[in-house]
């Protein structure tokens, strides 16, 4: 669960110190050039921080089928923790060496380290839990993430380590989940399944699982591996190109990109990254602003509790139906709302802090 806590954490830590993050790279600049930076150009900069994030992320991501497969589950993520270590370095000397490009850098590793987790992770937890419990243990991860995000936030304020000398060390601090799993990685066993079906390696299988269940009856498991093995070698492999083509497939491939693009579109990541800001401009003041972002990161954690043993009772796509339902009409609500207050025509401030809560709890 490190590995998505660090997701999560990551991925909330550059909203609250938006301001002294900009401050520090205007100082940066008027060491270097002896001339004030432009707002316009401070905000780039800021944005460039932001969204190298996600770019490390996609590359991450593209590539940790291939390292699963390469160095196993559990030799990837401990690699992983290297980049995850860096990049929290990065991040956390960037004042002191008085580079932004250090930002930008540990912002893109850290990012490729959040790529890798969201792909090694839940393969890892997948194949090594027991089949009765990989629908809750896949749950725990967003569980993981929304925690991740609410610490990053409460340590954000600026009672804490939202000010100027203290968000290096905010930043910084994303090198706890690495460093932690890289110590206790270690004494986890490899995944069964890489260790049967990719590698050939049956009796380090049996070990494998023998530590997991806590028990020599594994024979179960094993024939379940060794049922996936025959039916993928009886499986012939196609091409994407294939894949597109097929009649038959082209549906479920359509439904599955719709399924992600439809969270990925919804806004969310935009509320991560700049709701402190979304905040102050509906009226608060930035203290407050921060605040009322701890509140998002707290309803999420609550909502996901609350999800998860409605998911087998409600089922998965009528929860997700409920959710587009309600990002579609907030939507609405919270663009129209920002459009009535740069018209001057009413003051919504406290209007506009509802609906974003409404938006964050049927995400």
């Amino acid at each position: 669960m490190l590995g998505m806590l660090q997701f999560g954490y990551n991925t909330g830590v550059i909203n609250a110190p938006e301001k002294n993050i900009e401050n520090f790279m205007k100082d940066v600049y008027r060491s270097r050039y002896a001339t004030e930076i432009q707002e316009e150009s401070v905000k780039l900069l800021y944005s460039l921080a932001v969204s190298i994030f996600a770019i490390g992320g996609m590359l991450g991501g593209f590539s940790g089928g291939l390292i699963a497969n390469k160095f196993g589950r559990k030799g990837g993520l401990l690699m992983n923790n290297v980049l995850g270590i860096c990049g929290a370095c990065l991040m956390g000397f960037t004042k002191f060496f008085q580079s932004y490009e250090m930002l930008f850098l540990g912002r893109f590793i850290i990012g490729v380290n959040c790529g890798l987790n969201t792909s090694l992770v839940p393969m890892y937890i997948s194949e090594i839990a027991p089949l009765n419990l990989r629908g809750g243990l896949g749950t725990v991860n967003q569980l993981a993430v929304t925690i991740g995000l609410l610490i990053s936030q409460i340590l954000g304020i600026e009672q804490i380590l939202g000010t100027d000398e203290g968000w290096p060390l905010l930043l910084g601090l994303a090198i706890c989940p690495a460093i932690l799993q890289l110590i206790l990685l270690p004494v986890c066993p490899e995944s069964p399944r890489y260790l049967l079906i990719t590698k050939q390696w049956e009796e380090e299988a049996r070990k494998a699982l023998r530590r997991l269940r806590a028990s020599n009856q594994v024979e179960e498991d094993i024939e379940e591996m060794r049922a996936e093995q025959r039916a993928q070698q009886s499986e012939s492999t196609i091409s994407m190109m294939e894949l597109i083509c097929s009649p038959t497939l082209r549906s479920p491939l359509i439904i599955g990109i719709v399924m992600q693009l439809s969270q990925q579109l919804s806004g969310i990541n935009a509320v991560f990254y700049y709701s402190t800001g979304l905040f102050v401009s509906s009226g608060l003041s930035d203290e407050t602003a921060k605040f009322m972002t701890i509140g998002i990161g707290a309803i999420m954690v609550i909502m996901t509790i609350v999800i998860m043993p409605l998911m087998d009772r409600m089922g998965r796509r009528t929860l997700h139906l409920y959710g587009l339902g309600g990002m579609f009409i907030f939507s609405i609500f919270i663009t129209i709302s920002f459009l009535i207050k740069v018209g001057q025509f009413l003051n919504l401030k406290f209007y506009g802090v509802i609906i974003l809560f409404l938006v964050i709890i049927t995400l």
